[in-house]
């Protein structure tokens, strides 16, 4: 069974901020669950999720086996966490909506640049209108990095494959925009992370109690996550 030392660091964090900006209840759709460690712990800690944790078609049987041992109980209060399922975000199949929400956790920087702008338009196709798209991960803007850690691990990604790489929360927001989505909120995270808050039907102002100015620095300085 995967497991993921950077979730495990994070997911605390990032469950907290969730907590703030999910609608409740809510269907949630995971975009890569990767080890399904943030799917557990959000539904254990979030009460009225309806949670649907998705993989592409390889990692689907590690994924399925932490929500089989660690997923039924003891969830929050009308929370749910259903078996996986496949999605590949440039092929599909992707579920019937609607969703509330759209969560996915430092998959932008692992999947193929080209990739980006399908996840972004197939998870405004599936949200609800003023449904939430969330997107946490390193990111940089208008090209340059934040942090050095940050660039660091961007020529790390790199030099393993060039279709990896830190993308620019510029380009982001332009490709949700694209999609009729508006921007909402850019929330500082632990350890050079961030968290992007788009509202399907271009809802932007909506601003939540988690919500920072935009490109906000955090505190805490240290690596980025490598997955989860």
């Amino acid at each position: 069974m995967l497991f993921s030392e950077a979730c495990e660091r994070n997911k605390q964090p990032i469950a907290a901020e969730l907590a703030r900006w999910l609608p409740r209840p809510a269907r949630v759709l995971e975009i890569g669950s990767g080890s399904g460690q943030h799917a557990v712990h959000l539904t254990r800690q979030i009460s009225q999720l309806r949670w649907q944790p998705s993989e592409r078609a390889e990692q689907c049987l590690d994924l399925q086996q932490r929500i089989d041992r660690e997923g039924r109980s003891p969830l929050a209060a009308g929370s749910q966490l259903a078996d996986a399922i496949t999605l590949d975000v440039c092929a599909g199949p992707w579920p019937a909506g609607p969703y509330g929400a759209v969560f996915t956790a430092n998959t932008a920087h692992i999947m193929p640049a080209s990739a980006v702008p399908h996840l972004v338009a197939g998870a405004a196709a599936v949200l609800a209108p003023g449904g939430l798209l969330l997107l946490y991960g390193p990111f940089s803007d208008g090209g340059q990095h934040t942090a050095p850690s940050n660039a660091a691990f961007d020529a790390h990604l790199r030099s393993i494959d060039p279709a990896m790489g830190v993308r620019d929360a510029d380009w982001i927001t332009a490709l949700a925009e694209k999609q009729g989505m508006g921007a909402l909120a850019d929330v500082a995270m632990p350890a050079n992370n961030r968290l992007l808050v788009f509202a399907a039907g271009g809802e932007a102002g909506r601003l939540g109690a988690g919500a920072v100015g935009l490109n906000a620095p955090h505190p805490g300085n240290g690596p980025p996550d490598s997955r989860c």
